[in-house]
């Protein structure tokens, strides 16, 4: 990046946050402190007001406008791809609001720009695996949860477990939300529970935000996500199965931790980095009469185990019958 596109870039910075610190510019652009304090005086010598200083962080003077920001091709692009993300992953309420702001957005766009985006816009699509595919509530609260996490506001739930399918009435102090999959999740101090707990949002029933502030400072979100089960310690993986089995696998080979396949003569050689192993077994059984397991021994023990009780029901089933 040049000069002249890394300064525009910075006053974009300087728009977007109320307060930048030099440290960020720096990571962002690949560029030392010394170039930041550099670029940001001669932004200033050009005649744009910003307050601050190294050390502290900058910011531009409160209601100091510039001209509307100018997009490319590319970043037209982007924002319609992130507009089709949207309607598929979230709830009415958000997508009426993305769409709203990129009407905005559009408006300021140049003439090429706004083509570009018409010329695409029926060329993009997201559409879920079969394995995914469940009706999507209209409300999924995302927007409530994301204006009480702002305000450090308590919010109010009518929460319906997953496995009792019990409705209990609780107060939540929210810590963020995450996508997994088809579901959005909540992760937030119960007060019920008197711990944090993980609620799928579309099994809230209702949702109202408090005047109430939270009580505590609560750590960020990604340690949380980083204390997932999908987090936890991988093992390698390594299977032999016939060519013509692979196109039963779909798309659960990825939720297995699919690395890469090689051709081996007779047989493709696929490698895994799996999470849960058992959960692999069972997946492998589904296809175990054209594949073998290379790797880890341990893989086979609880394939063989899960066979072993499979054939000890049938027959039992079959003394049953008798």
């Amino acid at each position: 990046m040049n000069r002249i596109d890394r300064l525009s870039a910075i006053l974009i910075q300087l728009q977007s946050r109320n307060l930048v610190k030099a440290q960020q510019l720096a990571d962002k652009f690949s560029i030392s402190l010394r170039t930041v304090y550099r670029d940001v005086h001669a932004l200033q010598e050009a005649g744009v007001p910003i307050i601050g200083e190294a050390g502290t962080g900058y910011s531009l003077m409160e209601g100091y406008k510039l001209p509307p920001v100018m997009f490319n091709q590319d970043e037209a692009s982007a924002l319609l791809t992130a507009a089709k993300l949207m309607e598929s992953k979230t709830d009415a309420s958000s997508v009426h609001h993305y769409t709203s702001a990129l009407d905005k957005i559009k408006a300021v766009l140049r003439f090429a720009e706004k083509d570009h985006i018409e010329e695409i816009d029926n060329h993009i699509a997201v559409v879920s695996p079969a394995s995914f595919q469940y009706e999507r509530p209209t409300e999924l609260h995302l927007q409530s949860i994301l204006k009480a996490i702002a305000n450090a506001a308590v919010i109010n739930i009518h929460y319906t477990s997953l496995d009792s399918n019990e409705t209990t009435h609780r107060n939540v102090e929210p810590v963020g939300i995450y996508n997994l999959g088809s579901h959005w999740h909540l992760i937030g101090f119960c007060r019920l529970r008197n711990d944090y707990r993980n609620f799928r949002t579309d099994r809230i029933q209702k949702l109202a935000v408090t005047d109430e502030i939270v009580s505590k400072a609560h750590p960020p979100l990604q340690e949380f996500i980083n204390k997932m089960p999908a987090q936890r310690e991988v093992k390698k993986v390594v299977i032999e199965v016939d060519p013509e089995i692979i196109k039963y696998f779909g798309e659960q080979k990825y939720y297995h931790g699919y690395i890469k396949e090689e051709n081996e003569g007779d047989c493709v050689r696929i490698t895994f980095l799996c999470g849960f192993l058992e959960g692999f077994a069972r997946w492998f059984m589904m296809f175990g009469d054209h594949a073998r397991i290379l790797e880890p021994v341990e893989l086979n023990d609880i394939v063989t185990t899960i066979a072993e009780n499979i054939l000890k029901k049938i027959e039992e089933s079959q003394m049953l019958l008798t």
